[in-house]
């Protein structure tokens, strides 16, 4: 509804993973190019880590679109829950093969006999599985085994394990010491730094459709300090920001805004380290802001 007030073609803080929003730090542009060389080179394992919110999933859409090959057949799960028979179905019917019948040993050969053919078209088959770290240890001694279908040469099978960054503790565990012996590449996500987030949000806002700063200086401080540089947390501040200066008639997000919204969202203030001074947005805050419409947003609630 924001769209045409702000010249926007696109909303430019959405939450899906569009590859067209990723935003290049040298931290992305290491993981991407571990991911495109684990994948692209049929290495077998690639394991990704990063806390929650930090872009592992558009990180690997972007990988995985970039890749120079026949054809990419991704099968992506997001229930780290499943047993192995349901992992195996789940796995055949995202790639397009409706298991013929429902026994560990059969979806296995179907598995490797269309792996077979693909490998045949120099096309890739990944598995992606997210949430990682809630993998029971017998369901990732099973993937690891998936990586036994393999030519004398390569791998038929790439499996990236994405989760959070104790998934890396868990894989150094001596009872996965066969998995982590297996795993060449690993690329880690990472929250954004001030300059960064002033730059991300600049770049979702121009792929979007305009080269405008819609956001203040001050405003920009106080999304970063509430995100701590989490991109999904940015998303999200921005996109009520840009909701709640759209319904006031605001072309230039002030600081007062992103207060507004913080609250309306209740985020909890991140602590300052003891002795340390208040950040730029706060000390810039003037008196015409707190006698503004925004400072009495207590009374309004957008969801």
């Amino acid at each position: 509804m924001y769209k045409s007030f702000y010249n926007l073609k696109s909303a430019p803080f959405s939450m899906s993973p569009d590859p067209r929003f990723l935003y290049s730090t040298a931290a992305t542009r290491e993981a991407l190019a571990c991911l495109e060389h684990g994948i692209g080179s049929r290495k077998g394992f690639v394991v990704l880590t990063g806390e929650v919110g930090t872009g592992k999933t558009t990180l690997l859409r972007s990988a995985l679109q970039s890749l120079h090959v026949g054809k990419v057949h991704t099968s992506f799960v997001f229930n780290p829950r499943l047993d192995i028979l349901d992992f195996l179905e789940f796995v055949l019917t995202d790639f397009g093969v409706p298991p013929t019948t429902r026994t560990k040993s059969s979806m296995l050969l179907q598995l490797n006999k269309w792996l077979i053919e693909r490998y045949a078209q120099g096309d890739i088959c990944v598995i992606v599985v997210d949430e990682a770290q809630n993998l029971s240890r017998d369901m990732l001694e099973e993937i690891r085994l998936l990586t036994n279908l393999e030519t004398s040469s390569e791998k038929l099978l790439q499996i990236v394990l994405s989760g959070q960054p104790e998934f890396e503790e868990q894989l150094r565990l001596p009872a996965l010491r066969q998995l982590r012996q297996r795993v060449p590449l690993w690329a880690h996500t990472s929250p954004l730094s001030l300059a960064d987030t002033w730059a991300y949000i600049a770049h979702r806002l121009e792929v979007s459709g305009t080269n405008a700063s819609i956001f203040s200086k001050e405003s920009v401080e106080l999304v970063h300090e509430y995100s701590q540089g989490i991109p999904r947390i940015i998303n999200l501040i921005c996109e009520h920001a840009l909701i709640f200066g759209f319904v006031d008639r605001v072309s230039h997000i002030p600081a007062a805004v992103i207060r507004a919204v913080v609250r309306d969202l209740d985020l909890p203030k991140p602590e300052q380290p003891a002795g340390s001074p208040k950040s730029a947005a706060a000390m810039n805050q003037t008196s015409s802001d707190e006698g503004s419409s925004f400072e009495r947003e207590q009374e309004r609630t957008i969801r």
